[in-house]
């Protein structure tokens, strides 16, 4: 419809308006002249057209669609160059073993669908389910439907499962291996892709499933063959050096990499940037300054059906052999030559090869019962448990490294299921400043909590506002769901994502699975042989009594010995200036 001169007028001069408003508001670059001319005109035919009764309101809803259109289309734009271009050039095969499986089903085809929606995936990725059992590409789909990401876009759910298929084979029939190879090469074609082999079976299963993969499915060059293998890595030293020669008889070490999914967390693979990218923590971050060091994993939960698993394995090798010692060793280590994958692992073996082996006489198990008030059920309750189960589910341990660096600084590790809460937390206490506020000032804290709710701060003193000088501990807090607009990845995305990409810095060496290994199995040892008193403790306690004995017989001998010190020589050195070796003479004998 036609307008005339004087309403067009008019109509600018408010659209101009709402588009300054909108450009201040919203922080989006409207501000452009040539993209303000061409919004402008297209906005005056709008409004000529439409003659709505309240222009500005019907300016700002068209402002916002354009924003929301223009922002889906460049975030289309950006998925398609998340894909690397060396990836993409050929065909990617992931296959996950154990397809049927609990493993599967919760974290494998999840991180794969997320990765696909997110555009880090080729678009005609093929993704084949291989196990023992059954069942088709439609049954996966049904089991894993409901455990996806909804937010990830209309379709691409569809998407995803159109790449999805399914071979049924047994692990130890090379036969079943040449059919999953012919289908492999039916989707592939003529061109030479590229294969991840996914390991979600069971531990006695890897093996046979590395025989299949060598023997009929390997890719030719220039297309590459990665392996992801789960823990557990053998259950002590022997058979994990076992485990670790049968496997290097079959592939070489390039082909292989061994998951910690710890390890792909975010604030795990923060840590790294908080210690060496930030002088603040390095000249702090030794015996000099640290009291302590605590690394908690608490699981509100207990086995629910999976005993079958669990029972075998207990909190040491389940949790603490592992995941907590992964963790350890990034926080302990000494800084590498450089972000290169073999530096970093070379200085966590370094690390680990200096703790020295658990002891019985300063480790804490225990196994949960049935809650207080009967709601829960016991370890034993489990019907996939043995009654007489002597297994842990709860362990305190406190080991020493025996470095220049900690000695003498105690690491608390501490793992327990059916607890109170469930988190993932790493503390690091300062010892105490003494002169001039003393008790008053409360010891220096650095916690950074893995999961849930990703965060990070300090606890530091301060004084109180206003005319009191009293003193009170704060925080600098740096919590991410907070600072940062931006959905975290989980863990199991980032780590296939590494293995596609052939990134190694976030997977495990076998020098590192072996070193873990050397500092646990001889406490292992005692505990499959009953040696170590099971303390009992209820569904949603803290866990055993005996455990915050330990800890608090500790922090008693850390008190006691401040204050014995603080007399006339610590004082002396205190006003000499110098506060370090005053803080080395204050260090109580451990």
């Amino acid at each position: 419809m036609p307008c005339g001169k004087q309403k067009l007028q008019k109509q600018e001069a408010i659209i101009d308006k709402v588009i300054d408003d909108s450009a201040a508001n919203t922080g989006k670059e409207y501000a452009q002249e040539k993209r303000l001319h061409s919004i402008l005109s297209d906005l005056v035919c709008e409004v000529a057209n439409e003659e709505p009764d309240d222009v500005v309101d019907f300016m700002v809803k068209a402002l916002r669609k354009r924003k929301d259109t223009d922002e889906g289309t460049q975030a289309e734009a950006d998925k398609k160059d998340r894909c690397p271009k060396e990836i993409s050039k050929r065909p990617l095969s992931v296959v996950v073993f154990g397809a049927s499986g609990d493993l599967a089903k919760k974290m494998t085809f999840p991180a794969l669908f997320a990765l696909h929606a997110k555009g880090f995936l080729p678009e005609d990725v093929n993704i084949v389910g291989y196990a023992r059992s059954e069942m088709s590409a439609g049954d996966i789909r049904e089991r894993v439907e409901s455990l996806l990401d909804g937010d990830l876009g209309e379709g691409a759910v569809d998407r995803f499962f159109k790449r999805v298929s399914y071979v049924r084979g047994a692990y130890d029939k090379l036969d079943d291996f040449k059919k999953l190879n012919g289908a492999l090469k039916e989707k592939e074609g003529e061109t030479e892709g590229n294969r991840l082999f996914y390991l979600a079976v069971p531990p006695t299963q890897f093996v046979n499933v590395s025989k299949g993969i060598k023997s009929s499915c390997m890719s030719q060059d220039p297309g590459f063959t990665r392996v992801i293998i789960e823990k557990p890595f053998g259950n002590d030293t022997e058979s994990s050096r076992k485990l670790t020669e049968e496997l290097d008889g079959i592939f070489e070490d390039k082909h292989v990499f061994r998951i910690d999914h710890f390890l792909g967390k975010e604030m795990v693979r923060n840590l790294l940037t908080l210690r060496f990218a930030n002088k603040i923590f390095t000249s702090v971050w030794d015996n000099a300054c640290i009291d302590n060091v605590q690394v908690t994993l608490h699981e509100d939960f207990g086995t629910e059906g999976r005993g079958g698993y669990y029972d075998p394995q207990g909190n040491v090798r389940d949790v603490l052999q592992n995941h907590i010692l992964s963790v350890l060793a990034v926080i302990a280590m000494e800084k590498p030559r450089s972000l290169d994958a073999a530096h970093i692992r070379n200085e966590k073996v370094e690390l680990l090869r200096n703790v020295v082996p658990a002891e019985a006489s300063k480790t804490v198990i225990g196994q949960y019962t049935r809650s207080a008030d009967g709601k829960q059920p016991g370890y034993t309750d489990d019907e996939t448990v043995p009654d007489d189960s002597k297994t842990p589910t709860f362990v305190q341990t406190i080991l020493s490294i025996e470095n220049d660096r900690w000695k003498g600084v105690p690491f608390i590790l501490k793992a327990g299921k059916a607890v109170e809460k469930t988190e993932c937390v790493v503390r690091l206490q300062f010892k105490p400043e003494l002169h001039p506020f003393g008790d008053a000032a409360h010891r220096n804290e650095l916690v950074i909590r893995l999961q849930p709710d990703e965060v990070a701060y300090l606890k530091f003193n301060s004084k109180n506002p206003g005319m009191s000088s009293d003193v009170h501990t704060t925080e600098l807090d740096l919590t991410y769901n907070k600072r940062y607009q931006v959905k975290v990845p989980d863990a199991y995305e980032v780590l296939i994502f590494d293995a596609i990409l052939g990134k190694r810095d976030n997977f495990v060496s076998p020098a590192e699975v072996d070193a873990e290994w050397q500092i646990f199995t001889p406490l292992l040892h005692k505990i499959d042989n009953n040696e170590l008193e099971l303390h009992k403790y209820p569904f949603g306690s803290r866990g055993p009594p005996e455990a915050d004995e330990m800890k608090k017989q500790y922090y008693k001998t850390v008190r006691v010995e401040v204050q014995r010190t603080t007399g006339q020589e610590a004082r002396k050195q205190l006003n000499l200036g110098c506060r370090r070796h005053a803080l080395c003479a204050l260090q109580p004998s451990r």
